[in-house]
């Protein structure tokens, strides 16, 4: 068993006070998922460069693939190298839909600086236990902690779900209350994975329930929300995809437009995955397909990290808000 590492001995920082400035600056911290070094690499790059605060977050598959203690090290080793690029942004360490208080334990003893843990699929009264058993833990560490109420449709790794639940705001404030959470995902028709919504031809994506939304900063006025499956699955990488050999058909995302809309109220956190995936494997795709005989692994994955880098900062730029306030 590894010793406990805290995570400001790793150059961590917690949520509290990136989401307090972000409420007030009505933008929204990017919390971009990764699985490997060049996905780690684009996202502090393009947080550097364009001075955005950033969540560099793992789900438990995530975790699984990239090894716990080689992610400790690529988490040192991502505030040093934003450092070394003159950069002092905020790098937070966020465990994406733990689902069990042992999971959640493991990162914070890890070296996380967040966790999510998330017992929606739970009945209510079991979601706040858990949730409150993590919270109890996470705090004696000064880790933040992120729950949720409500189910997001679609699949992400290990989280399925058929349908999509919409949050009840009346349960917010006694959730928050009862559970002691730092920040709360709520479900408001974004969902999961690059499905996101089935369309026939002509229609156009449903807009988010932003009355939900609305009703939910009434009920706990300046509570920071998380908004998961905000991903708005660029068409010019599913075209490129479908160019090279993929097969993604019907594959929509939520439009920018929206995220924008959300990324200046209450929403202080906007998960992205679906996006960089996408962006990797169409790089990839278009890069070997153009260079059949090659076979090292930096050129393709090099032409995907470069391509990421700059969705990325445009993401920063013109969706979220968040360049220019680390």
């Amino acid at each position: 068993m590894s010793e406990m590492v805290h995570f400001t001995e790793l150059g961590l920082a917690n949520t509290r006070q990136m989401f307090a400035q972000a409420f007030a600056g009505g933008y929204a911290i990017p919390a971009y998922n990764f699985n490997n070094l060049e996905q780690l690499q684009a996202i502090i790059t393009a947080c550097a460069e364009t001075g955005s605060p950033v969540i560099i977050q793992v789900s438990k598959g995530a975790r699984e693939y990239a090894n716990a203690t080689m992610l400790r090290y690529m988490a040192l080793g991502a505030v040093k190298m934003a450092r070394e690029m003159g950069s002092t942004i905020p790098v937070c360490l966020h465990l994406d839909h733990g689902d069990s208080f042992e999971i959640c334990k493991s990162c914070v003893d890890n070296g996380f600086s967040s966790v999510m843990i998330d017992g929606s699929h739970l009945p209510y009264d079991e979601n706040v236990a858990l949730t409150r058993k993590v919270v109890e833990y996470a705090h004696q560490f000064d880790v933040t902690v992120e729950g949720e109420l409500g189910v997001l449709a679609g699949i992400e790794d290990e989280v399925q779900a058929a349908a999509s639940t919409y949050t009840k705001p009346e349960e917010v404030e006694d959730f928050v209350k009862k559970t002691g959470v730092d920040s709360l995902a709520i479900s408001i028709g974004t969902s999961h994975g690059a499905y996101k919504f089935k369309l026939k031809p002509g229609e156009s994506v449903p807009p988010l329930r932003f009355d939900i939304l609305e009703e939910v900063e009434k009920r706990i006025p300046g509570f920071p929300i998380v908004l998961h499956g905000a991903s708005s699955v660029v068409q010019d990488y599913v075209t490129l995809i479908n160019q090279y050999g993929g097969k993604m058909d019907g594959a929509v995302g939520v439009p920018e437009e929206q995220l924008r809309k959300a990324a200046k109220s209450a929403v202080c956190k906007i998960n992205i995955d679906s996006d960089g995936r996408l962006v990797v494997t169409a790089k990839v795709r278009e890069y070997l397909a153009n260079h059949p005989g090659e076979f090292d692994p930096r050129k393709y994955l090099g032409a995907a990290r470069k391509e990421l880098t700059e969705l990325l900062k445009h993401k920063n730029e013109t969706v979220l808000g968040s360049a220019g306030k680390a």
